[in-house]
């Protein structure tokens, strides 16, 4: 669920280091932690902490067995709490109907979480959802339309799975609703190289500013 109270004291010591040494603002996404964890962090330099509601409160169930969908959301509390930026999104993907993207939106627009990534599963073998039917560029299209009428002004990002499920349209998704995006490798799966993301983000800057 999360790292113990001594790990919690490393990773503190980690992230003073980093504010030392880089200076650059901090996130981390350590799964569930209580308060006094996450003010130990917020002493320690941290700026953001990441920790995805993953998907609606009606489909978690389907896919988390080790928690609840109010420990997820009970983190998030207390990282606000602690002074804390909030970072959290989800998967679209998992075999969920649209009105749980709708609900997955809703939701993290009440807990006015200040950026969202939107994961799309990419299915792999030897994963339980390994045989599940693709989502279609369109739906993941629509479903980040969905996001930002809900969000407002919140930071959207698209993140894994986007190079498999958008393939040569990824700028659609900027025309979507997306102002964001994670770049490089993720958690199971190798993006593409950066340079092909910053030569995209050129363009779109294009067509932004006209």
């Amino acid at each position: 669920k999360g790292p113990t109270p001594t790990e919690v004291e490393t990773i503190a010591e980690v992230i003073s280091s980093i504010r030392e040494s880089v200076g650059i603002k901090v996130c981390a996404s350590l799964g569930i932690l209580d308060r006094a964890s996450l003010l130990l962090l917020k002493d320690a330099g941290l700026a953001r902490y990441h920790h995805n509601i993953e998907t609606s409160r009606r489909f978690f169930p389907r896919i988390v067995t080790t928690h609840t969908f109010d420990d997820r959301l009970r983190t998030i509390h207390e990282a606000k709490e602690a002074g804390l930026e909030v970072c959290s999104g989800g998967i679209i993907g998992l075999g969920e109907k649209e009105e749980d993207r709708i609900d997955m939106a809703l939701t993290l627009k009440e807990l006015d979480v200040d950026s969202v990534p939107i994961n799309i599963l990419v299915p792999l073998k030897g994963t339980p959802l390994e045989g599940i039917d693709a989502i279609s560029m369109a739906d993941v299209l629509r479903a980040i339309a969905i996001f930002r009428l809900v969000m407002g002004n919140k930071t959207i990002r698209i993140a894994a799975g986007r190079e498999s499920a958008l393939k040569d349209f990824q700028g659609l998704a900027f025309m979507a609703g997306a102002n964001g995006m994670m770049i490089g490798g993720y958690l199971t799966v190798r993006g593409r190289p950066p340079e092909e993301d910053l030569a995209m983000v050129a363009e779109i800057k294009k067509l932004w500013n006209g």
